[in-house]
């Protein structure tokens, strides 16, 4: 069988259709694949890298504002939407795939639709609780929308086939352990706390990480790793010296700009502080995790936000919005979870309980099983 993906501009939509590609390999070596990239897209390096073939239609998205550069930008987008289109058609007609699959961003927009125009079936995989506009105006005519969060349902088209499964989540996540991962990392049993903003790094969780670093650095009694990210590497040591902070003192912290290995750390703390992308979530309830979320407020749709509030009212997590964050109010938060680990271990209970850890062999199956039915 043949299958072309398309999914880009964030690894958050990437990940998941590479993971969907190597489960439909694993029950079908023979498959062949092709993936749809913009060009110098971070999908055009991440698809070949996993082993598959990308063939290219270049798209932009618009930019805000009447400057004279943004117009000229915009000008370039208008013409790559206009021959878009043509381009798909294109690539369907001449690879014939028995279905197309996408997850997310415009990039997957001219693929699904034209496909969708010539009668090849169509899937979707949405990962966050508030769907992105892409998905929503595919999501009309697709045969199956696989979605991570059954909150998405409300915001999408009625009378579609909607299928809750989850996000695709790294292995390494499905099999880590607190104790094993405290082995490996030489951590002791005392209270940790994992921070962390990205490998771009955010500025008000480089902020939270040194108020909380500030409280409990003196007591002794805390393991704190953080990782502040490339736009961190200045900013967050001034952010230790304003609050009279030299880590060289204080051996149970640990500042990094990257974290080279995010599922060992996230496994061993006892509390994640981080941002509420769809996998960040998808990971931490495959995990069970506790966890203090900041959505990223400029995120599209503020679709963050409405992640982090589906764990958040499942009492799997504690949602703070940057705009409301308050230094004392966060650090009488930890310090409850820290004096009362009841608390901390509900919040990871409800966390597992949202877990989907089957999510692409639950694809893998309804995908075939609308593909046969439709060949009967």
């Amino acid at each position: 069988m043949k299958f072309i993906l398309a999914g880009g501009g964030t690894g958050g939509h990437i990940n998941p259709a590479i993971a969907i590609a190597n489960e439909i390999k694993a029950h079908q070596p023979d498959a062949e694949f092709l993936f749809v990239a913009n060009p110098g897209g971070m999908e055009d390096t991440l698809v070949p890298k996993a082993g598959y073939p990308v063939t290219h239609i270049k798209l932009a998205g618009f930019y805000r504002g009447l400057s004279p550069s943004n117009l000229v930008h915009n000008m370039k987008t208008v013409s790559y939407l206009l021959s878009a289109d043509g381009k798909a058609r294109k690539i369907l007609k001449e690879f014939r795939p028995d279905a197309v699959i996408g997850t997310g961003g415009y990039l997957c927009g001219p693929i699904v639709m034209e496909a969708q125009k010539l009668g090849i079936p169509t899937f979707l995989h949405e990962q966050n609780a508030f769907p992105g506009v892409t998905i929503k105006l595919l999501a009309k005519k697709a045969d199956i929308i696989f979605l991570a969060f059954g909150e998405a349902k409300a915001h999408l088209p009625a009378g579609r086939r909607y299928e809750v499964v989850g996000n695709p989540v790294r292995q390494e996540f499905l099999h880590a352990s607190r104790r094993e991962a405290r082995k490996k990392l030489g951590l002791d049993d005392a209270f940790t706390i994992f921070s962390v903003g990205g490998s771009s790094g955010a500025n008000a969780i480089n902020q939270m990480a040194a108020d909380i670093m500030a409280w409990h650095c003196k007591t002794g009694k805390i393991n704190h790793i953080h990782g502040y990210g490339k736009h961190g590497r200045e900013n967050f040591p001034k952010m230790l010296e304003e609050r009279g902070i030299d880590l060289k003192q204080y051996p149970r912290i640990q500042a990094r700009e990257y974290i080279d290995d995010m599922a060992l750390w996230t496994a061993a703390a006892d509390l994640v502080i981080s941002r509420a992308g769809a996998i960040t979530i998808s990971e931490l309830e495959v995990i069970g995790k506790p966890s203090i979320l900041v959505p990223y407020p400029y995120a599209a749709e503020n679709h963050q936000y409405h992640n982090a509030k589906v764990l958040a009212d499942h009492g799997a997590a504690i949602l703070i919005e940057e705009k409301d964050y308050q230094r004392e109010q966060l650090i009488a938060q930890i310090d409850d979870l820290y004096q009362h680990p009841e608390k901390l271990d509900a919040l990871g209970r409800n966390a597992a309980a949202l877990a989907a850890c089957d999510t692409t062999e639950r694809i893998y199956a309804l995908l075939m099983e609308e593909l046969q039915k439709g060949r009967k």
